[in-house]
């Protein structure tokens, strides 16, 4: 898979040694030969991979600085504050065990665009590497100092007020899947005051369960919260990027509501800081109507992009938004650096939850309520236009359809968005209703009317 989040496969099929010497060196001389921060998610796979991407970078000449195990957004962070070149995540990121990947960033710690994505590209296609001598080599240096920064910067951020967060002496219960955000998340909740009981911190790399975030994979944390009467539950996935909640009562607190708890508490601040100030939030087209809602509370509006970081954090440059994410658990905070960060996520959710002063439960019930459900079906071998075509002279009358990324459906109190995987070679079904029955109801529809067109 070769795409605007990188590339990435299964480790020893599509991700072999040629491929990363092909593609780290590309970037070595995408990023002109300077200064390259590298880390890895923790995958048993992510040590012999790093030490090759880093052997290319230094046989090209730049000068490669590894963080070791480190959540995406803390290598995007290094990236910038080193004012390197480039960066490098090697990781699959929600993908299984058996998969790896790199994800490539700019020289301001944002993933490449498409632009620059394809100049990328062209250069790893057209070959002719130029290695350097045995005198001209890069330099290589350990530096495991930026998950410590990374926590620093969250515990500084001027909508935190550690004193309390701490007052409320919360119960937590972590699933860091044994990756990345094993350190990092314990030790952030611990200086906010919080009693942590770890579930598969041990950043081992050996996943004891499917690693994406999501209410199917969270039956050990769920259960693990109910035992321990826990305030709640922690999941983040392998890279540290998405987050999610589990409730008290062992629930889903749902991957879509902690962008939208984010956007509600960023935006409060805000208004009360600044009250005739407009504000912008730009979240994905698959990313729940909740945002919609609470922004027009604030009288703050919605943009909204195709699916993938990079387009998300694109628009909220050009338009200075003051948050934003994806509803798969990714806030963005510009405040912090322009990354989904699960860290970040925690820090904000965490001083929205003291300040409502109620249980999680509690604080979901306030917010605007819809239920989104999601489905997946492997890519049509002759592809999805003849598909799209079709469903568009079926629904063009009725609905409010967008082809910006796939085909987004908009109906009164309702949509389904369906679009290729930038990560997976299968065709994703999201949709949105008031009801879980009319949701579920949407992605069977839809699924059945795709499959009788294969």
């Amino acid at each position: 898979m070769v795409s605007i989040s990188g590339i990435r496969g299964v480790v020893g099929e599509d991700i072999t040694p040629e491929v990363i010497v092909k593609y780290a060196s590309a970037f070595a001389e995408y990023c002109r030969l300077g200064k390259i921060v590298i880390g890895r998610d923790g995958r048993s796979t992510g040590k012999t991979i790093a030490n090759l991407t880093s052997s290319t970078l230094l046989s090209m000449g730049s000068d490669v600085v590894a963080l070791g195990i480190a959540p995406t957004p803390t290598i995007a962070i290094a990236v910038a504050q080193l004012h390197a070149a480039g960066g490098i995540s090697i990781t699959a990121s929600h993908n299984p065990m058996q998969w790896n990947g790199l994800k490539f960033f700019g020289s301001t710690g944002v993933f490449l665009n498409g632009d620059e994505n394809r100049e990328f590209w062209q250069l790893a296609e057209a070959g002719n590497r130029r290695y350097k001598s045995w005198d001209n080599l890069g330099s290589y240096l350990l530096d495991d100092s930026f998950i410590r920064q990374h926590i620093d910067m969250v515990l500084n951020l001027p909508y935190l007020n550690r004193e309390s967060i701490r007052r409320r002496r919360f119960k937590v219960v972590v699933d860091c899947i044994n990756a990345s955000g094993g350190l990092i998340v314990p030790s952030l909740l611990r200086e906010l005051g919080c009693e942590v009981i770890e579930l598969n911190c041990e950043v081992s790399g050996v996943f004891t369960r499917t690693p994406e975030p999501v209410p199917e994979n969270m039956g050990e944390l769920s259960a693990l919260v109910v035992a321990e009467r826990a305030d709640f539950g922690i999941a983040v996935d392998p890279d540290a990027d998405r987050l999610v909640f589990i409730t008290e009562r062992g629930e889903p607190f749902g991957e879509e509501y902690t962008i939208a708890s984010a956007v509600k508490f960023v935006l409060e601040h805000d208004r009360a800081r600044k009250p005739d100030a407009s504000a912008s939030v730009v979240v994905n087209l698959s990313t729940t109507r909740a945002v919609d809602d609470i922004a027009q509370q604030y009288r703050a509006r919605v943009f909204r992009t195709p699916v993938g970081e990079i387009n998300v954090v694109q628009k909220m440059r050009e338009l200075g938004a003051v948050i934003g994410g994806e509803g798969s658990g990714g806030v963005i905070l510009p405040a912090m650096h322009y990354g989904r960060d699960a860290v970040v996520g925690i820090g904000l959710i965490l001083q929205a939850l003291a300040e409502f002063g109620g249980s999680l439960s509690a604080f979901r019930a306030a917010l605007p309520s819809y239920e989104i459900r999601k489905s997946k079906i492997k890519l049509p071998e002759r592809g999805t236009e003849r598909i799209f075509a079709s469903l568009m002279q079926h629904y063009g009358t009725n609905g409010n359809i967008d082809t910006r990324d796939g085909m987004k459906i908009s109906f009164t109190d309702s949509w389904v968005h369906l679009r290729t995987s930038n990560t997976e070679p299968i065709l994703r079904i999201i949709a949105e209703a008031p009801s879980a029955d009319r949701a579920e109801k949407l992605v069977r529809e839809f699924q059945n009317e795709i499959l009788s067109m294969q």
